[in-house]
């Protein structure tokens, strides 16, 4: 089994610990109230998108999210979350450098150049990866900061459904499938946008991500037999029998979305095995981007 294999499995595990650690208590989290932007690159950019629809859904407070590159700087926030693996990423450093906001950073790796810039550091080293692709530290980040909004209790039963993500079949006609798009719907619109990266980047699949109402208004053109259209959380009304009438597949799961994203985890590895990639290092990805003075 593959580095990404087994820290794909191992997620029911960190989810644990995420919850745990919350319990605990922990600094630097936004408060009830506060304006709050939420700040990622990549795989975490998708996970600030997730965090900021359930935010404001909790009714906890104006809540945007942005990759690092596109912050409005002249716009004003109570509180800046970053989130970065490995406390390296040279955007999130210069964004940090330049905050006059309380902040806070996520990440995996503690005493990062990221940190030093941050006014607390939230360490998930029980998460860290040796992959160069993002899974159980996206989720497990994610998770914890879904717990900050609804509590830790209301998601214990979340890593049990992830360990039913990775004991759920992986049909072969998924495997074999010559395209996917992926939808979701508010919070989970983050999720089919990381799903669809995550296939990118382990298998150089052909895939697309959109909101699930807006799949209608024109992504659907692409549909057909053989290809897939994998929903995150609730189906919309009358969209499976859209997808049918084309001849694709529809995906959809009663699992908790975080969980459905696991089975795709599990998805592009074995997509990435049946194609002889290497889902560990895929090519011209590094762990983190750090980039020279003038590259920028």
């Amino acid at each position: 089994m593959n580095r990404t294999a087994n820290e794909v499995a191992s997620q029911p595990g960190t989810w644990r610990e995420a919850l745990a650690l919350h319990a605990s208590g922990l600094r630097g989290l936004p408060g009830a109230g506060e304006r709050v932007a939420v700040i990622g690159c990549g795989t975490s950019w998708f996970m600030a998108q997730s965090y900021a629809v359930l935010r404001e859904q909790a009714g906890q407070g104006e809540t945007d999210a942005f990759t690092a590159t596109e912050f409005p700087a002249g716009r004003s926030y109570d509180r800046i979350v970053t989130i970065s693996r490995s406390g390296t990423t040279t955007e999130i450093v210069d964004l940090l450098a330049g905050t006059v906001a309380p902040s806070v950073l996520i990440t995996a790796v503690a005493g990062g150049p990221a940190a030093a810039h941050a006014d607390h550091e939230i360490v998930l080293d029980f998460a860290d990866e040796e992959s160069v692709v993002q899974t159980r530290f996206a989720t497990t980040a994610l998770l914890l900061l879904r717990a900050s909004v609804v509590g830790a209790g209301a998601l214990d039963t979340v890593p049990e459904a992830a360990e039913s993500a990775l004991a759920h079949d992986l049909p072969q006609a998924w495997v074999d499938a010559d395209q996917i798009t992926f939808l979701g719907t508010g919070w989970t619109i983050g999720l089919a946008h990381e799903a669809a990266l995550k296939m990118r980047e382990s298998s150089q699949f052909w895939t697309e991500s959109y909101p699930a109402m807006e799949y209608r208004h024109g992504p659907i053109s692409i549909a057909q037999p053989g290809r897939l259209v994998w929903v995150f959380g609730p189906t919309p009304a009358g969209l499976a029998d859209d997808v049918a009438a084309t001849g694709a597949t529809l995906v959809a799961s009663d699992l908790d979305p975080l969980a459905h994203l696991v089975l795709l985890h599990r998805l592009a590895v074995a997509r990435a095995e049946a194609r002889g990639l290497d889902a560990d290092t895929p090519r011209n990805l590094t762990r983190s981007v750090i980039l020279e003075p003038g590259d920028h």
